[in-house]
């Protein structure tokens, strides 16, 4: 059983930029590089990459600067910048005459399988770990055994360190039971292609008020041309993100340390105040665009584009022709039953960390949580080696889930990554991690 010096868990940016300052790491003379190179296998679920898939809407733009990629505020001279990509993809001129900062969403996805594609790390697709279980000292340094399950059936690693960055899950509300004609926006664009056509006009209710359900609404409206398009949410209406620039420090890496040292007080706060950057809000040219289509259809009395402001709905239930909806108005609490086509709940995510992988070997009580250094706590015990990214939003901040501060965490986490290795017996022999880096290399050659 080969040991390898980092398992990442999950093939996300998250993890691609780590794969990507290892890269780096590894690419330096040995004069300026600490310690020997160092091979990293990472295993993802998907049998393919894949970043949303089901959401990659004609149209949709990202929503941060394309310098915030995975590399760039770490790294300027990186090659793995999205510009290196654009060059390489020999658009870089074309991409500045656009003007705009922002790629389209379908382009950076595929800045990041270029990304994937290139890294000096060991991708696995179709291999899901199933659980980890930390090892009593061994000779070879080896700190975990690393459970998997893949194409060859079950099988363990054994691992010095290892970074979960296991991505989000998707949040339905208690009412909800998934299937074909009920499902959330994350599975968009399968199920709507999965739906079989009826001969009367459709209709669709999105629920929910951020980013996500307003583009799945303006995508239905556009794609379905006779379809009715419905938008529920608990507000009065579409609320604007604050993309400001003083609001926007609250994703910059120096707000981290800030918002870690607060207090739990002045971290709750700060969540709340700042809420709009990320949560329950919609670019305010896409709010325009919407508002001027229901106006629009107004003018001319032909409604496809509805807004129920303020609603709940109580209960859904789907069969084989549609979904019955009871919906209550929050000002009034009128009921109404209503029948749609289809029901998407673009109801957010909630980040997946690193518990449930230990709960195989029962190592996780109640108070686990995460450290400055993104390290896995157990019983107030970093342990070393096991990084979290991503599940870290209440104690590093707002930006844990998001692109934003992708290329200053990977570095971090490196550098503290390299600093556990170094002190663990075993695995400062760097022949060996040359060797094992080696044997990655051509592994990886073999599966491209």
């Amino acid at each position: 059983m080969r040991t390898v010096d980092l398992v990442g868990v999950g093939a996300g940016p998250a993890n691609l930029a780590l794969a990507a300052a290892l890269d780096e790491h590894n690419r330096l003379d040995e004069q300026r590089r600490i310690g020997g190179p160092l091979a990293m296998t990472v295993f993802e679920r998907e049998v393919d990459f894949g970043w949303h898939p089901d959401m990659l809407l004609e149209g949709a733009t990202m929503q941060i600067a394309f310098l915030k990629d995975l590399v760039t505020l770490r790294n300027p001279q990186s090659p793995f910048s999205f510009l290196a990509y654009l060059k390489d993809r020999g658009r870089i001129v074309d991409f500045v005459n656009q003007q705009t900062f922002f790629p389209t969403r379908v382009e950076f996805t595929d800045y990041l399988r270029w990304i994937s594609e290139r890294v000096d790390s060991t991708i696995l697709y179709g291999t899901e770990v199933m659980g980890l279980t930390r090892l009593t000292r061994q000779p070879d340094g080896a700190r975990f055994a690393v459970h998997v399950s893949g194409p060859d059936g079950r099988r363990t690693v054994h691992a010095r360190s290892v970074v979960v960055a296991a991505g989000l899950s998707q949040r339905l509300p208690r009412w909800a039971t998934r299937g074909p004609r009920l499902f959330h926006n994350h599975e968009l664009l399968t199920r709507l292609e999965a739906l079989p056509r009826h001969p009367e006009p459709d209709r669709f209710l999105v629920v929910g008020g951020g980013q996500s359900a307003a583009e799945v609404a303006r995508h239905l409206h556009t794609t379905f041309r006779s379809a009715i398009v419905e938008c529920a949410f608990n507000g009065y209406g579409f609320q604007p993100a604050d993309d400001s620039p003083y609001a926007n420090r609250v994703f910059d890496p120096d707000a981290v340390d800030d918002f870690y040292n607060a207090p739990p007080e002045i971290r709750a706060e700060l969540m709340m105040r700042h809420s709009t950057t990320n949560y329950a809000c919609v670019d305010l040219d896409l709010i325009n665009e919407l508002y001027a289509i229901e106006y629009r259809e107004k003018v001319v009395g032909r409604r496809r584009l509805y807004m129920l402001p303020a609603t709940a709905v109580l209960d859904a239930c789907a069969d084989e022709d549609g979904v019955a909806v009871t919906l209550r108005s929050r000002l009034t609490g009128v009921l109404d039953e209503r029948r749609y086509t289809a029901v998407v709940c673009a109801t957010g995510f909630e980040s997946v960390g690193a518990e449930k992988l230990l709960e195989v070997s029962g190592a996780v009580p109640s108070g686990s949580t995460v450290d400055r250094q993104y390290r896995q706590v157990i019983d107030g015990e970093a342990i070393p080696g096991l990084y979290v990214q991503g599940a870290t939003e209440a104690t590093h901040g707002l930006a844990s889930t998001l692109l934003s501060n992708a290329a200053v965490r990977a570095g971090e986490i490196l550098s503290t990554l390299i600093g556990d290795l170094r002190g663990c017996e075993g695995c400062d022999d760097s022949e060996d991690r040359a060797g094992s880096a080696a044997a990655s290399s051509r592994e990886t050659a073999g599966t491209r």
